[in-house]
């Protein structure tokens, strides 16, 4: 983690965190300025005031020339308890509006992230997180420390003039003890935000162990296997580490604290005594006195205040700054100079010397793949798991770039395509496709949101993929909520809002999902039917294969029974071809497709004769 930022990249941040507070709250923030510089001023007053008054007492002044000076002290005082409030509201409302800005932002500038490579690094997880918890409210923290700190030096600023004209002396030793302080604050804010970074990894560990402990999907295992205890003892060794990490620096924060207290309450027992014996010898005055007292004990108290908003907005910088790091992010797949349009698919894809791994210090996945995919026909790949079927999936939706060769959509190279347009002419069901928490239509609609309120084709897509009856089957039909994680509130105490699917009713859902995006040019179904029985298995790839009739499409399955079909089978295995052709020149030809074909066929009949 960078803990020391440049000056320029310090004052980078800060403008940054108040023009997105202005941004957020237009009027509220000039208003919170305003109180904050007030805020610093009245004290300052009050001090003033009471000075006059004790002198003007002393020295037997009319009451009627010490009124204006009293109303005056009486305004001060009113002013001083009413600040807190108004500064409190107002800065709640900025928090609010700031929250929502700078989340917009952060996750815009997450959807420009097209690919996946980042998501599964764990340091760019790390920022992620760290931006997530400052987002909502670091640049109105920076704002805050920002005002507090100069509020606090208009306080300083004030005293400090103040107590060179009663005892110079006395205004230098009380400035030089806030050096020392300034220093210390600024050592601590920044060994607290490096511990921050520290514990981040064993925080995300811990999150995710409590995760498992609450997860509804992983109940079943937990619960059968006694999982529980395992995943609790784990959560807590992550949480305990994390814990002494962050109790280590509370006691240094403590020890050096302590110091700086003793210092001030030094200086100001020190000031509170020279100034009662000038007082004594005749060199100052009542007033003057108790203008000295509040002097030292304002410079103390603001200079505290000063030395702490330094240290907090140091602190707040060096986490604003993972939050702008993520913000200002570039795409993470290179982006053409002139993207070429996407033409509909008229030649074919084709795969060409393509090799990939997922990192340099990681195994080769592909390893120089040649494949055409002519246009209007279907390609199943096949496997051992782990030979890079998925892969090529993720390849041909451009989730990642070839470390090697290319991929040509009519000729041309993928990455000189807009990757938006490209994948808005592909469809794909995901062997791992989500189960959102909304609504079934919604579950359905967002393969393709333009359609969501189109309720007919909604239908439709439920038809073609054997899920209509399952849908109108469920308490509110389509419009049933399809979770038990949360309620809407005017369905609180209804038991029939939300309801859980098994998981072939909702392999059906991810089919409908993909059969909306029917008017696409290529059509990726990853073990579409791997969740569903025999004779829902038999409707699926029967309705799958009217679909991909005349249609580009990729199919990939270990049932071989499923795939027998296609126009083209490629074997993978070692990351490479390893055969082609049709179903019957594969098993006339006896190599590793007639071998698995057979193993998977004995084992049916075993099944039937057994």
């Amino acid at each position: 983690m960078t803990t020391s930022l440049g000056a320029r990249r310090v004052l980078a941040l800060l403008v940054s965190a108040f023009g997105l507070t202005y941004r957020a709250a237009r009027a509220g923030t000039p208003a919170y300025v305003v109180l904050g510089l007030l805020g610093g001023v009245v004290p300052l007053a009050a001090a003033w005031c009471t000075k006059i008054l004790l002198d003007g007492l002393a020295a037997g002044t009319a009451w009627a020339a010490l009124v204006p000076w009293a109303v005056v002290l009486a305004a001060t005082g009113l002013v001083s308890g009413l600040l807190p409030v108004a500064s409190q509201y107002l800065r709640q409302r900025l928090d609010r509006s700031v929250a929502v800005l700078t989340m917009d932002r952060l996750y815009r500038a997450m959807d420009r992230l097209t690919g996946l490579a980042r998501m599964e690094d764990p340091r760019f997880r790390d920022k992620l997180q760290l931006a997530q918890q400052t987002g909502r409210n670091g640049p109105g923290r920076l704002v805050d420390d920002g005002l507090g700190a100069v509020q606090a030096a208009i306080t300083t600023g004030g005293f400090l003039a103040t107590l060179l004209v009663l005892n110079t002396g006395m205004a230098v030793i009380v400035l030089l003890a806030a050096v020392p302080a300034l220093i210390a604050h600024l050592r601590l804010s920044r060994a607290r935000a490096e511990v921050m970074w520290s514990i981040t990894p064993a925080e995300r560990r811990e999150a995710f162990y409590a995760e498992l402990l609450s997860s509804l999907d992983a109940a079943k295992e937990l619960r059968l296997l006694g999982l529980g205890d395992l995943f609790r003892r784990r959560m807590l060794v992550e949480l305990t580490a994390a814990h002494a990490v962050v109790e280590g620096q509370d006691r240094r924060d403590a020890r050096a604290q302590g110091l700086l207290a003793g210092l001030t309450a030094l200086v100001s027992a020190a000031g509170l005594v020279w100034s009662v014996w000038l007082a004594a010898a005749g060199s100052l005055s009542i007033g003057d006195v108790a203008m000295f007292v509040a002097a030292v004990a304002g410079v103390q108290s603001a200079s505290q205040s000063l030395v702490h908003n330094l240290a907090s907005a140091h602190h707040s910088v060096l986490l604003f700054h993972h939050y702008r790091e993520i913000e200002e992010q570039p795409t993470d797949l290179p982006v053409a100079v002139a993207p070429a349009e996407i033409p509909a698919l008229r030649s074919g894809i084709e795969l060409r010397d393509v090799w990939f791994r997922y990192a340099d210090d990681q195994p080769w996945v592909l390893r120089g793949v040649n494949l055409t995919i002519p246009h209007g026909t279907s390609l199943a790949l096949v496997g051992l798991n782990g030979a890079g079927k998925s892969t090529i999936v993720k390849l041909l939706c451009r989730f990642y770039d070839p470390c090697r060769g290319a991929i040509l959509w009519d000729g041309a190279d993928l990455r000189s395509l807009p990757v938006e347009d490209l994948r808005a002419r592909i469809g794909a069901v995901f062997q791992d496709y989500m189960r959102y928490d909304l609504s079934a239509a919604e579950n359905i609609g967002l393969g393709d949101v333009s359609s969501m309120d189109d309720r007919e084709r909604v239908v439709a897509a439920a038809h073609r993929a054997g899920a209509h009856d399952v849908v109108t089957a469920l308490p509110r039909g389509y419009d049933t909520l399809l979770s038990r994680l949360y309620f809407d509130e005017a369905d609180r105490e209804d038991p029939e809002t939300g309801v859980l699917l098994s998981g072939g009713q909702w392999q059906r859902l991810a089919l409908a999902r993909a059969f909306l995006r029917d008017r696409r040019d290529l059509m990726i179904l990853d073990e579409p039917s791997s969740g569903l029985d025999a004779q829902a298995e038999h409707e699926v790839h029967s309705s799958l294969r009217r679909h991909r009739e005349g249609a580009t499409s990729v199919l990939i399955s270990h049932r071989l029974g499923t795939v027998r079909d296609a126009d083209v089978i490629a074997v993978l295995a070692g990351g490479q071809v390893a055969e082609r052709g049709t179903h019957e020149e594969l098993m006339a030809g006896g190599g590793e497709y007639a071998r698995l074909f057979r193993l998977q066929a004995s084992g049916y009949d075993e099944v039937v004769t057994g």
